[in-house]
């Protein structure tokens, strides 16, 4: 393990970039070395606020600085892979924004590049992190729930519209990723419906089926046209259930003593259970500061990241196979509401 601090650059200073700096900048042992992008005025903001730090418009400026340890690329989805990919073969750790690339060729290629340089590479699904999450994940893998029936997320808000991705890459990085990693495998059934309401060809509502080799399934409700904001995933186990709402403030994790019992006097008969209900203590510590502090300890430590390359490529690999889906069940007339 190096006691040297790391240092690091960040790309991309749009909508999330700022926030990788702050809190890069923030966590010891690690230096904010440089700040990249195209943009004269987003630099400009950000040099008021990391006045240590070098700015440029030239990703060569990092990749070149031989004392760069690492670098974090917030810049759009479609050049998330190539970017990666340089990144690596300049020897420097790279830490990229979900998704890790827009098909799964392409994320293949990125763990391949880590593998030849021997870097680390690891993809900001940020939900992996939530303390939520984390704890949602050790209830289930205890066996507290029972064996995992199914699973559902929603993930909705009246959002920014987006033209370069539709809901299921945009929303659905984040859910697929957890569904993963509650599940523990990968589904051998993909299925998705959607529509195209407010830009044709791009669905601003996902309805994605997952169906897994346990007998798990999954569904994912997708959509930034709604008028409720839900970030919310419902596990439900063979003796008990437990749902994460990350809108709630305090009861973010709840654990439901519910389900089916056979009855005492009869056989194959069965009467509902509803028990207590507990909500464990979450810890409220920010998720995007634990994610870059696990980036951070997988340098220093020569570890693997718990969303690294492979698991970048699974989530890829299912969000290509339910865009397959969506492609073919896409309606050959748009819908009124487009029409108007």
């Amino acid at each position: 393990m190096s006691a040297q601090p790391v240092h690091l650059g960040v790309v991309g200073l749009g909508y999330w970039g700022p926030n990788l700096a702050r809190n890069f900048d923030a966590l010891p042992g690690c230096e904010l070395a440089w700040c990249c992008d195209a943009q004269d005025d987003r630099r400009e903001r950000l040099a008021q606020v990391h006045r240590s730090t070098r700015f440029t418009d030239r990703l060569e400026d990092l990749l070149e600085d031989p004392d760069l340890d690492a670098i974090a690329l917030a810049t759009p989805v479609p050049t998330h892979a190539a970017l990666a990919q340089r990144v690596l073969e300049a020897g420097k750790h790279c830490f990229v924004e979900k998704p890790l690339a827009q098909s799964a060729a392409q994320a293949e290629a990125v763990v391949e590049a880590a593998e030849r340089a021997e870097r680390i590479v690891m993809v900001g699904h940020l939900l992996e992190y939530h303390p939520g999450v984390r704890l949602l994940k050790e209830i289930v893998d205890s066996g507290e729930l029972g064996q995992t029936r199914y699973i559902y997320g929603n993930r909705l808000n009246l959002g920014q519209l987006r033209s370069e991705e539709n809901a299921l890459w945009s929303l659905g990085a984040h859910d697929v990723s957890v569904v993963l990693a509650l599940a523990g495998e990968e589904p051998t059934e993909l299925v998705a419906h959607g529509e195209c309401y407010m830009q044709e060809g791009i669905e601003d509502v996902v309805f994605a089926f997952m169906r897994f080799p346990s007998g798990l399934a999954a569904h994912l409700h997708l959509s930034w046209l709604d008028p409720h904001k839900e970030r919310r995933f419902t596990v439900v186990g063979a003796k008990r259930m437990a749902t994460f709402d990350d809108m709630e403030l305090e009861r973010k994790l709840t654990v439901y003593d519910k389900g089916f019992d056979e009855k005492a006097d009869s056989y194959g008969e069965y009467i509902t259970r509803a028990g207590e209900i507990r909500c464990p203590r979450v810890p409220n510590a920010e998720p995007l500061r634990l994610e870059c502090e696990h980036f951070l300890q997988c340098i220093r430590e020569g570890a693997t990241p718990r969303s690294d390359g492979r698991s970048g490529l699974r989530v890829v690999r299912v969000l290509e196979g339910l865009q397959r889906s969506l492609d073919q069940s896409r309606r050959s007339v748009a819908p009124p509401a487009m029409q108007a």
